[in-house]
């Protein structure tokens, strides 16, 4: 697969977007490379093709946005700080999911996280939040290792991630057997990655990896919406989800 640079991937961006979901064996993505590997390019960096991404999720104390997610509200949000461990680049995120089910992602520079936020932080959530920025805290790092790829013809990014990890209360679970892909699209279309998980019968699954991190490790957390999902994780990781807490 031909490598793209960070610089080139500026062209697809993809901050508004549609994003497809699918989850599968890590022992099934070499055979999906192979067959996808004319249609696609692949992020490099300093040589490499795998990035190091440490996320820290934000929530209210009571998991508000958790549960906005789990009763599948739409207009609905995603707040975390993000490093980029090998470009040492750290932002502060807002994902927003509208009532369209776009995917809407806003941000600004922040290269370390602190536990509470500067002003800068403050104003940039206030102007783009519907409540009180200072009803966050840091709930969960959600942390794995990435594979990009960018189609060579649409405007279309595949994300697969690695080695999932998940840190809560100083607790920590790992998922090395799993993959989860995302396509973000300007609109959805059935680019060859897509076509390839229809050939081979995966289902699309719209759990976050976040709301998959809460459910896994907190205990009697409201889950049953996403029972079908975390089903389908089970058979791949052998992981039961009914028995929830770092």
């Amino acid at each position: 697969m031909l490598p793209i640079s960070l610089k080139e991937m500026d062209n697809v961006k993809l901050m508004d977007r549609t994003d497809t979901k699918y989850t599968f064996a890590l022992r099934e993505l070499g055979e999906i490379l192979n067959e996808i590997k004319d249609k696609y390019r692949i992020l490099e960096i300093d040589g490499k093709n795998i990035s190091r991404y440490e996320t820290l999720y934000f929530d209210t104390s009571d998991l508000s946005l958790y549960s906005q997610h789990h009763s599948g509200k739409l207009n609905r949000y995603k707040i975390r700080h993000r490093t980029y461990v090998d470009t040492n680049a750290g932002y502060l995120e807002i994902k927003f999911k509208n009532n369209k089910s776009r995917t809407i992602k806003s941000r600004i520079k922040k290269q370390t996280f602190v536990k509470e936020f500067d002003k800068d932080s403050q104003d940039f959530l206030k102007k783009s939040l519907p409540f009180d920025p200072s009803s966050l805290v840091p709930v969960m790092w959600v942390n794995y290792n990435r594979l990009t790829l960018v189609n060579k013809e649409t405007p279309e990014r595949v994300t697969i991630d690695l080695q999932l990890q998940f840190v809560k209360d100083g607790g920590t679970l790992n998922f090395n057997s799993l993959v989860i892909a995302e396509i973000k699209q300007e609109s959805k279309n059935p680019s060859a990655f897509i076509r390839v998980m229809k050939a081979r019968h995966k289902r699309e699954g719209s759990i976050s990896k976040y709301c998959m991190g809460i459910a896994v490790s907190c205990k009697g957390i409201k889950m049953n919406n996403f029972k079908e999902k975390l089903l389908t994780l089970k058979k791949i990781t052998t992981y039961d989800f009914t028995t929830s807490g770092l």
